[in-house]
């Protein structure tokens, strides 16, 4: 006897909350990553140790959130603070597994966006701390969802645009998984090939780098998951946001330097904002935008989002998507 649709939905709870119980589990493994891949360590040996006095951690002082709370975000041994970052990560991936579930049904995309929402969510967080890209998350990710691509369907933009009678002579159970996986594939060598094209220019004009490799494989990671169409929404809205957030460390630092020579009273208001202004602007060439972290959280969004929006742009111009 064959399980319905209708049959499943009555352990709808049990598996939201199992879902989120694999979330906080895999949320506290996160941690673990995004401590130690950039510093090239095993994230599975030696267990976890408190950073400060190189106690190991008891197994009932590692469960997720809990633990935290019980000890008051302090090490047992020497008392030295936790990060609450440790106890958000997990809860966040917690609820990005609940919300893929929700979002997607029961479906095997509900698969693919936790695997997603797993890489995205470290990756956003190391480049934030470090600015690095662990090849780990990646690379790993990249093949991933070239696998999943022969699973779930990817965005047709690409394969759409080819000659029917590409697929003349296969069934319709291998050409679509043909065609998803090409969907993956030049999704990923997309967003690699932009962000590659968009840091050399960047190189050449500045004589600074601009974008790393972590960057190419980040976007190639994000392409083969969800396709062409959404790789350029994501590259678009990604720039803009980091531009916007630039731009306004720049303006915050501009106005504390201008305040700081006015309060001096040493030189006229004109030369202070002049100066101010020059001196902001040489830190904002300095400083180093994380964006790995921008390229990932507008995946994330886009991840759930993505679809309705880009819906909602072909609309208005009378494009049926």
């Amino acid at each position: 006897m064959s399980v319905t649709a209708a049959d499943w939905q009555q352990f709808t709870p049990i598996i939201i909350l199992g879902l989120f119980l694999l979330g906080l589990i895999l949320g506290s493994f996160l941690n673990v990553c995004i401590y130690r891949m950039p510093q090239g360590l095993s994230v599975v040996k030696p267990r976890s140790a408190c950073p400060q006095c190189k106690a190991p951690i008891r197994a009932y002082d590692n469960i997720p959130v809990l633990s935290w709370i019980l000890l008051r975000g302090r090490c047992r041994d020497c008392k030295a603070p936790i990060s609450p970052r440790y106890a958000i990560v997990e809860l966040l991936t917690a609820v990005l597994f609940t919300a893929s579930f929700l979002h997607f049904g029961f479906t095997l995309e509900t698969a693919k966006a936790c695997v997603l929402s797993f890489l995205l969510t470290g990756l956003i967080l190391t480049d934030a701390d470090c600015h690095l890209l662990p090849d780990g998350l990646t690379l790993t990710g990249l093949a991933l969802g070239l696998g999943f691509s022969l699973l779930v369907p990817v965005d047709n933009f690409f394969s759409q645009m080819l000659p029917l009678s590409l697929w003349r002579g296969i069934s319709p159970e291998v050409s679509w998984r043909l065609a998803s996986l090409l969907d993956s594939f030049m999704g990923a060598a997309l967003g690699a090939a932009f962000i590659y094209g968009a840091g050399f220019v960047y190189l050449k004009w500045k004589g600074i780098e601009g974008m790393g490799f972590g960057d190419v494989k980040l976007m190639a990671m994000i392409g083969s998951f969800l396709g062409m169409r959404m790789t350029i929404l994501i590259i678009f809205l990604a720039a803009m946001s980091g531009a916007i957030f630039g731009l306004t460390i720049m303006l915050v630092v501009w106005r504390k330097r201008l305040r700081r020579r006015l309060q001096r009273g040493k030189e006229p208001a004109a030369i202070a904002r002049q100066r101010a202004w020059r001196s902001a602007s040489l830190l904002y060439r300095q400083y180093e935008i994380p964006f790995g972290s921008f390229l990932g959280s507008v995946a994330l969004l886009m991840l759930f989002y993505g679809g309705t929006l880009v819906h909602w742009y072909m609309r208005l111009y009378g494009i049926d998507y």
